[in-house]
């Protein structure tokens, strides 16, 4: 059953750690921009547990790309995938590399390039005056996008803890920034693609210590509807029990938190059967265009994804108590569970 839960907002800069490493307990809560320092992380006497990460999905009428860049650790993942919304073909390229040498990623939000530097991909995402700068070329494919940030645009960050306890051990700090207007370029075997308008971009930024096992549920959607920007912010199964959610909704830049554990009904073995999203605040249905499943197993690291694209439809509330409509905007939805 749906659970609502009081959570704290933050309103300043704050430190996710102590001098010593430890969690700062000052900084559980949720923000509408990134206030968390994040410095701190990887900090001694954790190896092996953090995981640092910077993702981008870009969905255009054309194509939808994904970047990641990120450090666990002992390795690197990194990866580049696109699909040509006309003709439904995918081009991906994973590298897996040991060590973090190949990965560069900032002590905080926008406070630094992420950079991946393997022989199959590169990456380079950069703040660039009115957004975020996101290159990258990989085999096949190339592209040069800007996420812009409007003015007064907000955010969603959410620290979770896995323990209600005062030695909080394993933590995630992740930023989730939705319906970011996205203009550039894609090239595909050659051939440039400009970015039509109605091209939006979605930001996950991780920073974090992890048990080795770990389910969740992601959903996030863009778009305009009634002449308004919304952006939609879900998750589930990962912040259970935490405290904390992660779901929001964004109206013309405005970040509305919903805080409400929400119940979330699908098939995997369906993926492209419709996924309902619903609570006291939130009444939502997702119908998928296509199906994204990926399987990794290296060793230390396992991964299973479950990812669908489609469009929302459906209301949630906004923190003035009024029905927020999301007919048509686009995105997707996705179960993960990570061994790593």
């Amino acid at each position: 059953m749906p659970a609502s839960m009081i959570e704290r907002e933050i309103t300043a800069p704050t430190s996710l750690l102590h001098a010593d490493g430890a969690l700062n307990p000052d900084a559980l809560g949720w923000s509408r921009t990134p206030l968390l320092d994040t410095s701190g992380l990887p900090g001694r006497g954790h190896w092996g547990r953090n995981k640092r990460w910077e993702y981008w999905n870009v969905m255009t009428p054309s194509h939808i790309v994904a970047l990641t860049v990120s450090s666990l650790d002992y390795m690197a993942v990194h990866e580049v995938w696109v699909l040509d919304r006309a003709t439904g073909e995918d081009i991906g390229s994973t590298v897996i590399a040991p060590g973090g040498a190949s990965a560069t990623l900032p002590a905080s939000l926008g406070k630094g390039p992420a950079r991946a530097r393997t022989r199959r991909i590169t990456l380079d995402i950069e703040e660039s005056i009115g957004g975020t700068r996101l290159r990258g070329f990989a085999p096949r494919v190339s592209f040069d996008m800007l996420a812009g940030r409007p003015a007064g645009h907000e955010s969603l960050g959410v620290l979770v803890p896995w323990r209600l306890r005062a030695d909080v051990r394993r933590f995630q700090y992740t930023v989730k920034d939705v319906a970011r207007p996205t203009t550039g370029r894609i090239t595909i075997d050659g051939v440039t693609h400009q970015l039509p308008s109605d091209s939006w971009a979605v930001l996950d930024h991780g920073r974090g210590r992890w048990p080795y096992r770990v389910r969740w549920n992601w959903a996030a959607g863009s778009g305009t509807v009634d002449g308004r920007v919304v952006g939609l912010q879900l998750g589930s199964k990962w912040t259970d029990g935490s405290g904390a959610t992660e779901n929001a909704v964004l109206v013309d830049g405005h970040l509305s938190k919903i805080s409400e554990d929400l119940v979330w009904e699908y098939d995997l073995q369906r993926l492209m059967h419709p996924w309902r999203v619903h609570g006291t605040t939130a009444d939502l249905t997702f119908t998928p265009f296509y199906e994204k499943r990926t399987h990794t197993n290296a060793l230390l690291v396992s991964s299973r994804i479950e990812q669908s694209f489609g469009v929302w439809s459906g209301w949630v509330h906004d923190d003035t108590g009024a029905q927020v409509r999301v007919d048509g905007i686009e995105g997707f939805a996705e179960e993960a569970i990570n061994r790593w």
